[in-house]
């Protein structure tokens, strides 16, 4: 019997010391709010998304408030009217159908395979039989799908492309990031994630018109001059008095302690993977757990790890998630009837018209997750791999007996 894990799963590394001092610069200095700048200086805010846009390699990049901001204002740029229809993956997180709702669309949901991605036959008939023009496509915990496929598919049915790479910032597909592969990327800050502002959002496209619509609806009044990814000013000309203010820039203060944490993101991305590799490696050797096949083409971002159990019942299902939690293994069960903490599912968003997905339902019935903090030793991920095995282990032998 493994000795339970004492560790908590929320718990993040502490900011490192230069986004401290970055921080109490700021507060010292008064000038919280990313205009507030005097001559030539260039905000925290605006020397973010300079930087951000160099580590994309996109031509520009706009930092708001949230992730969840970040989409809906793409949304918004790409031209997307209240009552239009707008793909996304069936198994996805509330923010992006929430993104959607924001705008006034409306979701129209697509399959996924049992690799966790969004299904590409699926979502052809979905753009056929809905008229949608966009896919706001949900890199689910990490996951990518052929992403040259997928582009291939958007530009032969004149569907724009906009990415949730709330897990994905850092990863990529033949080399080529996610968020480069269609009209926009978004980004989350959030605490969770890959780089740490409590809260906050980054936006990256290619498009100079695309992006100072953005920027405008961000809130910039006509200071648009102060970004430090913009466009050239003719692009806002003809849209500055007509795109309106929808306030969601970010400050200073969030933007300095990122910027230093811009610096480790490719070391930290190397050191979860080390983590997820290793409990990743204890549930390959255990036959009763499935996990998603990784293709060679995708370099992946392991904060979190999934995996199944198609072999357990329901009633099963839940007593595994017991029986962690009794270990100190906090699961994440996205097969439950209610939604718990930030675990959902699509018959959990009641603003979304009910739709039929009986794949993704099949695949979410039996599917768990876990985040990898890198607060987590190899010694600490080796602990909760054995006590999910040992757990799972008890489970399925008691059932084939």
């Amino acid at each position: 019997m493994v000795k339970p894990f004492t560790g908590q799963f929320t718990q993040q590394e502490a900011l490192p010391d230069e986004a401290i001092e970055q921080a109490v610069r700021v507060m010292r200095s008064g000038r919280l709010h990313r205009y507030n700048v005097v001559g030539d200086e260039h905000s925290a805010a605006s020397s973010l998304e300079a930087k951000y846009a160099r580590h994309q390699g996109a031509k520009y990049c706009l930092a708001c408030t949230s992730g969840g901001y970040a989409m809906s204002l793409a949304l918004r740029a790409a031209g997307v009217k209240p009552g239009d229809r707008v793909l996304t993956n069936g198994f996805t997180l509330a923010p992006v159908p929430g993104a959607i709702a924001a705008v006034g669309a409306e979701p129209v949901l697509v399959e996924i395979t049992s690799d966790l991605v969004i299904d590409l036959h699926d979502l052809e008939i979905k753009i056929d039989s809905s008229g949608s023009r966009v896919l706001l496509l949900s890199n689910m915990r990490g996951h990518l799908c052929d992403m040259e496929a997928l582009a291939a598919l958007c530009e032969r049915k004149d569907v724009a492309l906009i990415e949730d790479c709330a897990h994905t910032m850092g990863a990529s597909w033949n080399g080529k990031l996610s968020g480069s592969f269609g009209i926009a990327g978004c980004f989350s800050t959030q605490t969770y994630k890959h780089l740490n502002s409590g809260e906050g959002g980054l936006l990256t496209s290619d498009d100079p018109e695309f992006m100072a619509r953005a920027i405008i609806l961000s809130g910039s009044y006509m200071l648009y001059d102060l970004h430090g990814a913009a466009p050239d000013a003719a692009y806002f000309e003809n849209i500055k008095l007509d795109t309106p203010n929808m306030s969601g820039r970010m400050d200073n203060l969030r933007a300095s302690i990122l910027i230093p944490q811009l610096e480790h993101l490719n070391d930290n991305i190397a050191r979860w993977n080390e983590r997820y590799d290793l409990i990743a490696a204890h549930f390959v050797a255990e036959s009763s757990i499935a996990i998603a096949h990784r293709p060679s083409a995708e370099s992946y971002v392991g904060s979190s790890i999934q995996f199944r159990v198609p072999g357990l019942g329901n009633s099963n299902l839940r007593e595994l998630v017991a029986m962690a939690k009794s270990l100190g293994v906090d699961l994440k069960w996205f097969g439950d009837t209610e939604p718990v903490a930030d675990t959902s599912h699509h018959h959990s968003w009641r603003y979304v018209s009910p739709q039929d997905l009986p794949t993704t339902d099949e695949v979410l019935k039996t599917l768990f997750d876990i985040r990898i903090p890198l607060t987590f030793s190899a010694e600490d991920c080796a602990q909760i791999a054995e006590i999910i095995v040992q757990c799972v282990s008890s489970l399925s032998h008691r059932g084939a007996a």
